[in-house]
């Protein structure tokens, strides 16, 4: 029985998506996979469907019907994962910006290691990111400053999407009550994962940017991890935040 499943949300990834489904099944670690899909026009989840004769009982897919956001998809992944038996729950992108080969460090951290919330971090050592322009670079690391500065969280790459969750971290949490859709999804994860004092542990890894496809960031996204962390941490100094 495999106790490990990476959720893979996708939206018009038909450039990456059979490369990183044959690599995550290629490890040496078994790993089940779950792409969540939200209505992609270029046929990713058609191209998933004929790869499920493949790997029948490992790869499992949910279409969605419309571009929902990527919180959504995660929490939509993260109750079809809690209702069956895994006892580790990954998120992971399907660009290979997040190389597979670290789905076994992250898993060890869980595991073998003492971390409850295991995340793969661009920042610990330094700043490890391949192929972004300096102005992406600054913008990702003065966001998870910011982020460690408004939450107090003792976190180097506080947006991070590359982690593993043990079950009972998203057990405990109330998937109903998250309030962000994008990237601050991230943020809101790490924030409630560490006032309920899980133990977290970051993994040094390097980020390498797609070269096939288009990233999903706009400005709204930035827009709401900015204002949206402020109001979230105000709240939690009020007991007005909903764990």
């Amino acid at each position: 029985m495999v106790d490990a499943v990476v959720i893979i949300p996708t939206y018009d990834e038909i450039e990456n998506i059979e490369r990183i489904i044959r690599n995550v099944f290629s490890l040496q670690r078994d790993f089940d996979i779950l792409i969540v899909d939200d209505s992609s026009p270029d046929g990713t989840a058609l191209k998933v469907k004929q790869l499920q004769s493949d790997f029948s009982d490992r790869l499992f897919l949910i279409e969605r019907k419309g571009k929902l956001g990527l919180g959504t998809a995660y929490i939509t992944g993260f109750k079809w994962a809690l209702e069956r038996s895994y006892a580790f729950i990954f998120e992971m992108d399907a660009d290979f910006s997040h190389n597979p080969n670290d789905l076994i460090r992250l898993y060890n951290s869980c595991a073998k290691g003492s971390a409850q919330l295991a995340i793969g971090s661009r920042y610990i050592t330094g700043v490890n990111v391949v192929n972004w322009p300096m102005s992406r670079v600054l913008l990702s690391w003065c966001a998870s400053r910011y982020v460690r500065f408004i939450t107090g969280m003792d976190i180097q790459d506080t947006t991070a999407g590359f982690v593993c969750y043990k079950r009972e971290v998203l057990e405990k949490i109330n998937l109903e009550k998250i309030k962000f859709v994008g990237y601050a999804f991230q943020i809101e994860m790490k924030f409630k994962a560490y006032l309920l004092n899980f133990k977290i542990k970051e993994i040094p890894v390097i980020f390498t940017d797609r070269t096939r496809g288009t990233s999903k960031m706009s400005k709204g996204i930035i827009s709401e991890a900015i204002f949206g962390v402020l109001k979230m941490k105000f709240n939690s100094l009020f007991n007005r935040y909903e764990i």
